[in-house]
């Protein structure tokens, strides 16, 4: 949910973050529903069009903790 929210601040589509990243738009879509893993490379690509560091898209913080 993080990725998805961090594209609509910067006032992306799913088509607009595609397009920045080379991928396709259903890429785009599979990764936010989680049923995608990208590759490093891709998540890095994705980061730096977002203005975000990949801890803040991709780590997943244990609320317990």
């Amino acid at each position: 949910m993080k990725f998805k929210l961090a594209r609509i601040e910067k006032n992306f589509t799913q088509q607009d973050l595609a397009d920045q990243v080379n991928v396709t738009r259903q890429t785009i879509g599979l990764i936010e529903k989680g049923n995608y893993n990208p590759t490093l490379n891709l998540c890095i690509n994705i980061a730096k069009a977002l203005d975000r560091t990949l801890d803040q898209l991709f780590w997943e913080v244990n609320q317990d903790e």
